[in-house]
């Protein structure tokens, strides 16, 4: 554990740190004092009840903390906060002046703002809209939008009914969208009938009619812009729709987004005061091998979780731009929106993150003036490859931090951030899931980076890595469990009575133990290695190795764009390891290429990893939230036919699983 860290917070930033002034209200307040991060997180998950308690008291969430916080200590099923109420989007705007609340722009360069006292009107005549349609609590609202402002305002509407909320991207195809919608049963659907990606309009209008059909529950849609006309203010596309423009649907009326909020202006913000475990909305699981889990959040749960997150490990404040390069349909985009409750302002972007060039998102970035980008690994290697240099493209000198997350980050793009972006920002890797809409592990501002691993764990989440007998270890890789409860675990699953596929998903290989399916390290220091999912796990001879480490070395040469790699097993044998590649453009798969790929991975993986066969594809395959398809496509290989191991419906890119499997099934 020799290495050195890449960056090292200034005495300054400790002391003007969120966590830093968390750790004098505690010494204040409760008398409790902790001389360093570790001993902060020993005492916040051996002392639930006392850390969640301070956590509502800290961000004032309502008065006095009703007691006690944890009121039943077990998983699944723990009660939270039992007799409290609260609403989550009346603790997202308890600003009311004119600081920016949102910061929206897109792929044609136009910025706006909407100040949080014109988010709070937008809200109030969204919700009286709604109540309007007859919206009332408990009742879902769907939607299927981009990234931009009016999906914040229908969200926060939602909530403040008491109804439950759920979202897809407009990218989504017809059958992965109702097979999450349909199981919730919506009474209102609000949508786009088309929507601008990679410099190109996307009419998704006959989609929109057949969602509406296989939709029997909705009673209204709420049409936000019409096609293809230019964004105007608030990103609402400007064009009017008429009633009769609407596709003909059995009792299921059109209105016009605009419409709804005009005919409500100069409504009340009125908020329905809810149970802390009064169901907020509904995420959903990638559906790769069957029906998405649709994964209920509570309002407190998530709220105490993310002013937690945002404000403790982040260090943002009001004075933040808080940006994440996200879709509606990825968890990520509910945690954005999160900044909300701390007075920040969220900053949208609508549109592709490689349009016109692989330098846009940076661009965005110093004309939005953000102080923290969050992106995922993918980007970050994408930009490297690319050969992007955005410290001397843009000025980044509003930039305090650097958020990745979706696949662990290797030490070559902290290298790269460090030397192309900024020398003097947190760089901060996370890993966490849609099942908590969080991070288990995380960054924290008093701590040192150091390449390839992740600072630290998250307060309040008792995280440890589990060997096969299912003790902890440090030191080496185990399982990513969770051993304590934490307050955004999913309160249940949709239309799971019994709690069968809840404990089946989380609960089945250690009861009373949270395994997330993660491989993980947990250092002599306390810092974390994720090495990839442990169901894709590369066993070879015995050596053990996650995906993320072959896919660092892979990607690391110059023609290797992106890669998949499956170990498929005989039976009675060791099987065969598959690497498939995507070329850089101009490059040739060819015998010296080949034989490049299998030195480097002999070199610095094992013998034993070298790649049986290695083949080009056009593109990987992954999930519509960007993961890559590892187990699916092993479960083919394994004689799963393949309807039965991927939803294709769940896919971003369905033709690319073909060929996949098509090559290889071609003889070595």
């Amino acid at each position: 554990m020799g290495v050195e860290p890449m960056w090292a917070p200034s005495p300054e930033r400790v002391e003007r740190a969120n966590i830093t002034r968390y750790l004098h209200w505690l010494r204040d307040r409760r008398g409790l004092r902790f001389a360093s991060y570790d001993e902060l997180w020993r005492w916040s998950v051996d002392d639930l009840d006392g850390f969640w308690t301070s956590i509502w008291e800290f961000f004032e969430v309502g008065g006095p903390a009703p007691g006690p916080a944890l009121a039943e200590r077990r998983m699944p099923g723990a009660s939270w906060f039992p007799g409290a109420t609260l609403n989550h989007a009346e603790l997202s705007l308890r600003r009311h002046d004119e600081h920016p609340a949102l910061l929206f722009g897109n792929e044609a360069g136009e910025l706006g703002t909407i100040s949080y006292a014109e988010l709070g009107r937008r809200v109030a005549a969204a919700a009286a809209g709604l109540r309007g349609l007859g919206v009332a609590k408990g009742d879902r609202v769907v939607a299927y939008l981009p990234n931009v402002p009016e999906t914040v305002i229908a969200m926060l509407a939602t909530a403040s009914i008491g109804a439950i909320w759920s979202s897809c991207a407009p990218e989504f195809g017809v059958s992965s969208v109702v097979d999450r919608f349909a199981q919730i049963e919506p009474k209102v659907l609000v949508a786009v009938d088309g929507y601008r990606y990679n410099g190109a309009w996307h009419d998704r209008r006959d989609a929109l009619a057949e969602i509406r059909r296989r939709l029997p529950t909705l009673e209204a849609t709420v049409l936000v812009g019409g096609s293809g006309g230019p964004v105007t203010d608030g990103g609402v596309r400007g064009a009017q729709v008429a009633e009769g423009d609407s596709p003909p649907v059995n009792r299921n009326h059109t209105v016009a987004w605009e419409r709804l909020l005009e005919d409500r202006a100069g409504a009340e913000l009125d908020f329905e005061p809810v149970a802390f475990d009064h169901p907020l909305w509904v995420l959903y699981s990638s559906g790769t091998t069957g029906l998405p889990k649709a994964i209920v959040h509570g309002h407190g749960g998530i709220a105490l979780e993310l002013l937690k997150s945002i404000s403790l490990q982040l260090d943002l404040g009001p004075a933040d731009r808080f940006f994440w390069f996200t879709t509606t349909g990825w968890m990520m985009w509910n945690f954005l929106v999160g900044g909300l409750l701390l007075g920040s302002t969220v900053v949208l972007y609508d549109g592709s993150p490689g349009h016109p060039d692989m330098g846009a998102l940076w661009r965005f970035a110093e004309r939005s003036a953000m102080t923290y980008l969050g992106t995922s690994a993918a980007f970050v290697l994408a930009s490297m490859k690319a050969g992007v240099a955005p410290a001397r493209e843009a000025d980044l000198s509003a930039l305090h931090s650097i958020g990745s997350t979706g696949s662990p980050l290797p030490p070559e793009g902290f290298a790269w951030l460090y030397e192309q972006v900024a020398p003097d920002v947190l760089v901060g890797s996370t890993s966490g899931g849609t099942d908590v809409c969080t991070s288990f592990v995380t960054s924290c501002p008093l701590l040192p980076v150091h390449p390839g691993e992740i600072q630290c764990r998250a307060l309040g989440a008792k995280v440890e890595s589990f060997d096969e007998h299912g003790h902890p270890v440090v030191g080496q890789v185990g399982e990513l469990v969770l051993t304590e409860p934490l307050p955004s675990m999913p309160l249940f699953f949709w239309n799971d009575p019994d709690g069968e596929r809840y404990r089946d998903s989380y609960f089945s290989t250690w009861p009373g133990v949270w395994r997330h399916g993660d491989w993980l390290e947990i250092t002599e220091r306390g810092s974390c290695i994720i090495s990839g999912r442990s169901d894709s796990t590369l066993n070879r001879g015995g050596v053990r190795m996650g995906t993320a480490e072959f896919y660092r070395v892979v990607e690391g040469l110059d023609e290797v764009v992106d890669s998949l790699v499956v170990d498929v097993s005989d039976p009675g044998g060791e099987g065969r390891l598959l690497l498939f590649v995507v070329l850089r453009q101009g490059a040739e798969l060819d015998d010296g290429l080949r034989g490049r790929i299998r030195a480097a991975v002999r070199a610095e993986l094992s013998p034993r990893h070298v790649p049986d066969q290695i083949a080009a594809i056009a593109e990987v395959p992954r999930t519509l939230s960007g993961k890559k398809l590892e187990v699916p496509v092993k479960r083919v290989l394994a004689g799963v036919p393949l309807d039965q191991a991927v939803s294709e419906g769940a896919l971003a890119n369905p033709d690319a699983v073909h060929q996949v499997v098509a090559l290889a099934r071609e003889p070595g």
